[in-house]
This record gives structure tokens, sequence and C-alpha cells, in this order.
């Protein structure tokens, strides 16, 4: 104990003898340091003004060079104005021994304006400043080579080797109001009989995701996977009657219709021109076909929503593009043939060799470019729901069915290989949908 008492002792001791030395140490090295900064910093400073120097001297030397030049250009300007001088009273007895009228020296020599420069252009050179001549052609601001995606078929093809990604999400809305009426009339006012007012109403949701691939750069492949989710309510409000209101609801979901497509440019893209493209779709029949799910008999109403029409389908179609800058005019023509097939007896109920009505359709509209970035676009679809067919006849009590939608679109370039495209579809006629929105983000992948 008594060993480390003097260790701490000594310890403490040659401590404050370092403190007390330190000071003689720190204040000799810092004269020695301050000494070579200033002896540094007068040689940059000698250094900087020599430099200085030499920028003067050339400052001086360009100053004459450039006297030099502007009478070298004077002198050029009184010598050319000496041979227009010349020029002019040389053509002057001329004109006037042929009889013709003493022109200025403007119409004389008409030439002489583009090919023999003014004192204001040689004066303007001599300064370094160039004369005023033609504008420069401002470069014409890149816009969207795509416009708004609202329709099922896009304008522009898959460039080749690129793999083009579409993940999309749609939801639709719908509503009918059915009135039948079982009875005779006394007087207008006044009806004798069963008056049966019927409402439904559907929500959609559509998810699917989209791949594209470009075989050339006029022909690409598409293939397309839905899930789909269907919610249907209806209520029944029979009248003369003493029923009650009746409400029943149904919901189903699951994989769509699976389809592929090809599509192929007609003619090859020109300045200004048209472009057509060919296409062919074939939708599948993956989903829950209406014939395979149960219905209420007294309702008349399914007790499982279908997630598919249950028929194979082939649509023949083409698309014209005219480009008219600012705008892009657009349409397609199409063919929808939805192919038969053996139902037979469903639930009590004779279906037999049942052929779905075929689909005639129609588009067109207008995509006007807002900016680099961003399109808009106005069009209207069309389609013709031809009657069902049973075992080749028409159905009597069947009508055609026509859908008409007006389609709003916007889309929004995002970066080079991502843009955002939202529509929107509002029911013209009364078997279209109420109201349709469609969000889709087109990405490329390679």
């Amino acid at each position: 104990m008594m060993g480390k008492k003097v260790l701490s002792v000594l310890r403490v001791s040659l401590a404050g003898s370092l403190l007390l030395t330190m000071p003689d140490i720190c204040i000799s090295e810092t004269v020695d340091t301050t000494t070579q900064e200033k002896e540094k910093l007068l040689e940059s400073i000698e250094m900087q003004r020599r430099e200085l120097e030499k920028q003067k001297q050339a400052m001086l030397e360009q100053t004459q060079q450039f006297h030099q030049y502007q009478q070298q250009m004077a002198k050029q300007l009184a010598d050319q104005q000496q041979r227009i001088d010349e020029l002019t009273a040389l053509v002057s007895p001329q004109r006037k021994r042929d009889g013709s009228a003493t022109d200025s020296p403007e119409k004389q020599s008409p030439q002489k304006t583009a090919a023999t420069p003014t004192k204001e252009q040689l004066a303007n050179s001599s300064q370094g400043i160039q004369p005023v001549g033609k504008p420069p052609e401002e470069s014409e601001a890149k816009r969207p080579l795509d416009v708004s995606s609202i329709f099922d078929q896009p304008g522009v093809l898959t460039p080749k080797g690129s793999l083009n990604l579409e993940p999309s999400f749609m939801y639709s809305y719908s509503s009918s109001d059915q009135l039948s009426l079982v009875g005779y009339t006394i007087i207008p006012a006044i009806t004798i009989g069963l008056i049966d007012v019927r409402r439904i109403s559907r929500d959609t949701f559509v998810a699917g995701i989209t791949a594209r691939y470009g075989l050339t750069n006029r022909l690409e492949i598409e293939g397309r996977i839905p899930y789909v989710y269907r919610y249907e309510e209806a209520s029944t409000s029979p009248f003369a009657t003493d029923s009650n209101v009746a409400h029943s609801s149904t919901d189903g979901y699951g994989l769509g219709d699976i389809d592929m497509a090809v599509r192929y440019q007609l003619n090859r893209q020109e300045v200004g021109g048209p472009s057509f493209i060919a296409s062919l779709r074939v939708k599948s029949d993956t989903g829950t076909s209406p014939f395979d799910v149960e219905y209420d008999p007294e309702t008349l109403l399914y007790t499982e929503s279908p997630t598919g029409s249950g028929f194979w389908g082939i649509q023949p179609g083409i698309t014209f593009i005219y480009p008219s800058d600012p705008a892009v005019f657009f349409g397609s023509l199409s063919y929808t043939w939805n192919v038969e097939r053996d139902i037979g007896v469903v639930d009590g109920v004779y279906f037999g060799d049942f052929d779905p009505g075929d689909f005639y359709g129609f588009s067109f509209g207008m995509g006007l470019a807002l900016n680099e970035k961003a399109s808009f676009s106005l069009g209207y679809d069309h389609t013709i729901v031809m009657k069902n067919k049973i075992d080749g006849n028409t159905i009597d009590d069947e009508v055609d069915v026509q859908l008409g939608i007006l389609m709003i679109g916007y889309s929004y370039l995002v970066r080079d290989d991502l843009s955002v495209v939202v529509s929107l579809g509002l029911g013209i006629t009364e078997a279209a949908p109420d109201a349709q929105i469609t969000i889709k983000v087109p990405c490329n992948i390679f």
C-alpha cells in the first residue's frame, strides 16, 4: 500500500512538472511556425504579382491587335464604298443613253444588299457581333408518341425485342330497372292486375396483368390474365298483391377469361401519314360460365355471380392512327365471333346447341398532347350485340343490344419506361354500364 501511494505521488509530481514546462515549449514552437507561414505567404504574394504583370502585358498586346483589326476593317469598308460609287457612276450614264429612268442605288443593284455588307454589319463584326439574319429555328418540343390508351387496343406497337407489362384495375357499375305488367286497364289511370318492378345493380372489379412482346417493329404478341369479382343486388316490388318487397344479393370471384392477341402494322410509318394496324384476338372460357352456376327459381337470379362468358371468342379488327400535330386521331373496327357449344338442359331449362350473339364494334377518338409528359384523349366506343340462337333458331322475344360508352382518358409519363393511364367511361345507351373507371400502369421491362 505504501508503495502504491509513493507511485501516485511521483505521478502527480511528474504531471505537474510537465504542465509547468509545456508553455515554454508551445511558445517556441508557435514562434517558429508563424515565421515560416509568413515567409510562405510573402512568396505566394510575389508569385501572384508576377502572374498579374504577365496577364496585364498580354491584355495590352491583345488591345493593340484589336485596334489594328479595327483599322483594317475600316479600310476595307472605305474600299468597298469606293467600288460601289464607281459602279454606280458607270451604270447611270449607260441607262440614260438607253432611255431608262435613273433608279436609286438600291434598285440598280438588288444583289448588292445581299452580297455586299453594310457599314453597320461591318462595324458589328469588328466588335465580335454577328449580323442579324434569319432567326434560329426553334427545336420542336418532344411530345409523347402514344396517347391515352382509353380502349382495349393500344395505338403504338411494342418495339422489337422489348417486353412491356401493364398491370390494370377496372371498376364498373351498372343498374337497370325492369317493369313487367300482367293485367288490363279500365281507364289510363287505373290498371287491374300485377305490376312487377325489379331493380338490379351490379358492381364489377377486374384486376389484370397484360404482357406485350415485340417480335419485330411491326409485329407484337399479347397475353392478358384477369381476376374478377362481381357483386349483384336485386329488389323486387310486386304491387296489387300481398307480397312484401324481396331483396337478394349474390357475389362471385375467381379467374376470368384469359385472352391472347397478335397485332401487325400493315404499312410503314410515314411522316404525316396514317398507320393501319390489323389485330386478331382470341378469348378463352377459363372463367366460371353462367351455365355452371345455379340460380333461384323464384327471383330468376344467380346464386353465385359468374366470372366468365362460358364461350370462346375470336375477334379480328383493324385500327388506324392519323397524327395531325398536336393531335392524334384514331379509330377501330372489329367483329367478335362467339363460338357456339352444346349446353343441353340446365335445371330443367333446355338450351340445346346455344349460339351467343356475335358482336360488331367500332370506336373513334382524338388524343391531344398537353406537354412532353401528359396527354388527353376523348373517344366513343359502340358495340352491337346480336340475338342469341338455340339450335340455329333465333329466340323470339330477344332484341339486339346497343352498348355505347363515352371515354375520357388521361396519360402521364412518369419516366421513359413507366407511365400511368386513367380513363373514365360513361354509359350513353340504356344497356351500357353507368360508369367505368380504369387505371393502367404500362412499364417497359427491357
